[in-house]
């Protein structure tokens, strides 16, 4: 598929998963940091709280933890999707 990423993007209390197909981006999954460490999220179109997580050791672990569930085959079926190693500021 032409024009699709997949990338974490910097956010007020941690980093979100976002999916960008075209000119539409998708908010998919998410880690924010906490005093206990940090909570993951990876997005569903209904409830599964097998997709979140509290209270995980690191930043890296938690990103993994979200990408694990590869959220972005909700919208997108193309196998060699891969998200990007670089993190984006807010504002993009």
């Amino acid at each position: 598929m032409n024009n699709v990423a997949v990338y974490w993007q910097m956010a007020k209390q941690g980093q979100r998963l976002m999916l960008a197909n075209g000119e539409r981006r998708e908010r998919i999954g998410g880690v924010r940091e906490t005093p206990r460490g940090f909570d993951a999220l990876a997005l569903t179109f209904g409830y599964d709280p097998e997709h979140a997580r509290r209270d995980i050791a690191s930043m890296d672990e938690a990103k993994a933890f979200v990408e694990s569930f590869k959220p972005w085959e909700l919208y997108v079926s193309d196998p060699g999707i891969s998200v990007a190693l670089e993190v984006r500021p807010l504002d993009e």
